[in-house]
């Protein structure tokens, strides 16, 4: 006869801990300034990358003075924590209609390009997949979720 081993048993008869549940998704955005992005949670770091005034950001890590974030296409990096800021934005996935109303037939108030940062003023709880967002220029209206990043 087999044994199994003890791990398998413990799934088999119920005695492993249930999965404990999910923190939600906290985003963050970048300050005023652009900002400095580093492999490390120190300023001797490896700089990465430079990211814009406004890019917005998945946080995944926070330790004391910095944070470790996830942009759109999924790469990791630590930022300092004085240089994000509580404002959210998103930032268009591909072309991306901002509509006078949340409806996919309202007429388009502005059309942006890929990769461009909306500030995010509200998500649309009485019409799901809609979120309420402002361009820099101060054009606002409403985008599909599918359309942006960072909700």
């Amino acid at each position: 006869m087999r044994r199994l081993s003890l791990g398998f048993a413990l799934v088999l008869i119920g005695g492993v801990a249930p999965v404990a549940a999910q923190k939600a998704v906290e985003y963050r955005a970048v300050g005023d300034a652009p900002a400095i992005l580093y492999d490390a949670p120190a300023v001797r770091g490896k700089k990465l990358f430079v990211a814009p005034r406004g890019m917005p950001f998945e946080v995944v890590v926070a330790i004391e003075g910095w944070l470790k974030v996830r942009d759109r296409a999924g790469d990791l990096a630590w930022i300092e924590r004085r240089q994000v800021s509580d404002r959210r934005t998103v930032v268009s996935v591909a072309t991306a209609q901002v509509r006078d109303k949340p409806e996919e037939n309202a007429a388009v108030v502005l059309e942006v390009a890929a990769d461009v940062v909306l500030d995010l003023v509200e998500t649309v709880q009485a019409v799901p997949g809609w979120v309420r967002v402002r361009h820099r220029d101060g054009a606002s209206g409403f985008v599909r979720v599918s359309q942006v990043w960072g909700t």
